[in-house]
């Protein structure tokens, strides 16, 4: 992990004051990068996103799926954890905190925006920086791999029907042509940019040639982000100066939710004696957000300076804090955990 992904945490921190600081010295540059829009896309925020999501695309092998059959309960853990109990709980826990344990605390009208936001994270799980994680954790690379891209492929499908419900399920009303429209702009496009890429880059060169690819255009990734919590709190100044509580609060259920999250993926895998070269990066997977998609879905859905975008940036702040405390946790237990698996079938 290089000391800027190590950091990540304190450079978001950097951008967010530097968007307070100039959302309320230009207010008039922000609406006006606001209103670059085509079809309810925002133009600038369009091009950042891409930048965040193209090269970890690239880095998806979509071969590695047909070896799923040989080891499956790392993948049962992580699809259950991330798909049938991720969203619902994240959903729960933004209505039991905003609706009831923080209603006198927060604008009762605002409290939708940040339950959706809370949402969108939940039904994104995490798909580039846990290959960070699983490094860190010493996990197994091919299994990690196969594992991202699997979720991929689920996120295609189910990532819209499973916002929808949950949003209907708490009183908000979003289109589906706007939510369709986002799956396709931020992970289709994307995912099939990606995998077109790798096709050239491994008949040119191999693998070699997809790492150097991916590593050259990385920067462009974290500059993407970094450009994004700039804008968000250029929009959000006024919001959070009024109220400097609000991102201490959208904070808690956030930090519940991932280390519940970890626990309960974490748990199963040792219940099951999944080896912990599997059962660590399967445990973060479903702790970690695919937030680059969540930030795109809730700008399109709810704008730029709304509560929900603003749920996913206090949510980039505290994710990579809580991922190296929970890496340092797997790596202080791993010898509790079989060292392989006892049948390579599963």
């Amino acid at each position: 992990m290089s000391v800027f992904d190590r950091y990540l945490s304190l450079w978001v921190g950097l951008c967010l004051v530097a968007g307070l600081v100039l959302g309320n010295l230009f207010p008039a540059v922000f609406a006006a990068l606001a209103g670059l829009e085509v079809a309810s896309v925002n133009l600038v925020v369009a091009v950042l996103i891409w930048a965040m999501v193209y090269p970890m695309m690239v880095a998806v092998d979509f071969t590695s799926l047909r070896h799923i059959h040989r080891r499956p309960k790392g993948l049962v853990i992580t699809v259950v954890v991330n798909w049938l109990v991720k969203p619902f709980t994240m959903a729960a826990l933004g209505v039991l905190f905003f609706e009831y344990l923080f209603a006198g605390l927060i604008d009762p009208a605002d409290a939708g925006q940040y339950i959706a936001g809370m949402i969108l994270l939940g039904a994104a799980p995490c798909t580039a920086m846990v290959f960070v994680w699983s490094q860190l954790v010493r996990g197994d690379p091919n299994y990690t791999l196969v594992q991202v891209s699997l979720n991929d492929v689920i996120m295609v499908f189910a990532f819209a029907p499973i916002v929808a419900i949950l949003l209907g399920v708490t009183d908000i009303a979003v289109p589906w042509e706007t939510l369709l429209l986002s799956v396709g702009l931020y992970v289709v496009i994307p995912l099939t940019a990606g995998a077109l890429t790798r096709a050239v880059l491994l008949r040119r060169g191999g693998e070699g040639r997809v790492a150097a690819f991916t590593a050259g255009v990385k920067p462009a990734s974290i500059l993407g982000l970094l450009a994004t919590v700039v804008l968000l709190f250029g929009f959000q100044g006024r919001v959070i100066i009024d109220n400097p509580l609000l991102i201490g609060l959208i904070a808690v259920p956030l930090l519940i939710q991932s280390y519940a999250i970890f626990a309960l993926a974490y748990l199963a895998a040792w219940l099951w004696r999944v080896p912990h070269n599997v059962a660590a990066p399967c445990a973060l997977i479903g702790t970690s957000n695919f937030f680059e998609l969540a930030v795109a879905v809730e700008i399109e859905l709810f704008g730029l300076d709304s509560g929900a975008a603003l749920v996913t940036v206090v949510g980039v702040l505290v994710e990579v804090p809580v991922m190296l405390s929970l890496v340092a946790f797997a790596n202080g237990t791993s010898g509790r955990f079989p060292t392989a698996e006892p049948d390579a079938r599963g």
